[in-house]
């Protein structure tokens, strides 16, 4: 890093300031502040798609203790706009450790502050709810960062799937190669082609399709319904994302063409896509679920899985057409909806991540859930 002791500000739309050092890229970046509640995964949360737009802030005091390496990604590049927490570690221990996660981020841009009282931010989160902020490492005064971050896009509103999705559609082949993946799954039976809408879908999403057995081609998120059907796939998965499932309004268009058609499984972002295209409505959470320590409770068996998260909206139950949709599980922190299921046609979804990158992987079975939907349509 080139100067590890560079002074660097985070400030909040409420007024708070916060000061600390800077740990990657010089410069200044902006965003919704959320904080992230897990222990481990931090090159995971950097590099999710989901996070664009959001300063994140990880809840625990040492980050980068295990260095970063190209097999953890889950895009190309990081995500988020910067990145905060309370000490880097500047030492990583891991045979896997390719380099530390300072010089990753100022080798990929990202505006990096360390020596922040992470506990004092995370509760003003809590309480007031996610804030626009800004992270600097210029010369410009507390008072000219929390002006800039009032005047930071908010949230709600955004359309920010076509900003990370890819451009053409592709096909994706590579499964779970690493020894320190996720459990493989015996594939059995037919190959099923999947059509994967990419809204900012993580790799290990698609490494958890192939390794189900499943064939898979990745579309852009603005693929329409008549462009996903000419695959003739055997199902469509519909990935997670960032942004406000509002503002997505041509993917809520392209599922409602494809319902009754082929199965479907959505997550996250996908999740509220569905919930718009079944005639519901998506709500803004105060601050969010970002974390890998959610309990969810699956309401038809009783069981309750400890789930990774990350997503500030919610589908709100009460807004579906009665006797179409059926809530399915439920988050037992706030009650919000975390899976449903449509009545009359084969279709699902998940507020949160089944494929858990680095874990909790108590869902992974999710996905042979949605294998097994698409061998019962085809008898």
């Amino acid at each position: 890093m080139s100067d590890e002791r560079m002074p660097a500000l985070l400030a909040l739309e409420d007024g708070s300031v916060f000061r600390g050092t800077s740990f990657g890229a010089p410069g200044e970046a902006s965003g919704e502040v959320v904080f992230n509640t897990s222990l481990q995964g931090y090159q995971e949360i950097l590099t999710d798609p989901s996070y664009k737009g959001q300063v994140v802030c990880m809840t625990y005091p040492l980050i980068g203790n295990y260095g970063v390496n190209p097999e953890d990604e889950e895009s190309d590049r990081p995500w988020v706009e910067a990145f905060v927490v309370r000490e880097a570690c500047r030492v990583p221990s891991s045979h896997r450790s390719a380099e530390p996660l300072g010089k990753y981020l100022e080798r990929r841009g990202v505006v990096g502050i360390e020596g922040v009282d992470t506990r004092r931010l995370t509760r003003i989160l809590r309480e007031k709810g996610a804030l626009r902020g800004v992270v600097s490492t210029g010369k410009d005064g507390a008072d000219a960062l929390v002006d800039r971050a009032r005047k930071a896009p908010s949230m709600e509103g955004l359309d920010l799937a076509g900003l990370v999705s890819r451009r053409e559609a592709a096909p994706w082949t590579e499964g779970h190669l690493s020894a320190f993946s996720s459990d493989r799954r015996e594939r059995k039976g037919p190959e099923y082609h999947v059509a994967a809408v990419d809204y900012g879908v993580k790799r290990n999403i698609l490494r958890n399709l192939v390794d189900c057995g499943f064939r898979v081609t990745v579309l852009p998120a603005r693929a329409t319904a008549a462009e996903v059907l000419a695959l003739r796939p055997d199902g469509v998965f519909l990935s997670n994302g960032p942004g406000d499932p509002a503002a997505v309004t041509y993917a809520a268009d392209c599922v409602r063409g494809i319902l009754g058609k082929v199965p479907v499984f959505g997550i996250c972002l996908g999740h509220q896509i569905l919930a718009h295209a079944y005639g519901g409505r998506t709500l803004k959470l105060p601050f969010g679920h970002h974390g890998g320590n959610h309990p969810v409770k699956d309401l038809a068996t009783g069981k309750v899985e400890v789930t990774a998260q990350n997503h500030g909206f919610a589908a709100h139950p009460d807004t579906f057409r009665r006797g179409d949709v059926e809530q399915t599980h439920v988050n037992l922190n706030d009650g919000t909806c975390e899976g449903m299921r449509h009545l009359e046609v084969p279709a699902f979804s998940v507020q949160y991540h089944p494929e858990a990158a680095p874990g909790p992987h108590d869902s992974l079975h999710l996905f042979d859930r949605f294998r097994d939907l698409i061998a019962a349509t085809r008898g």
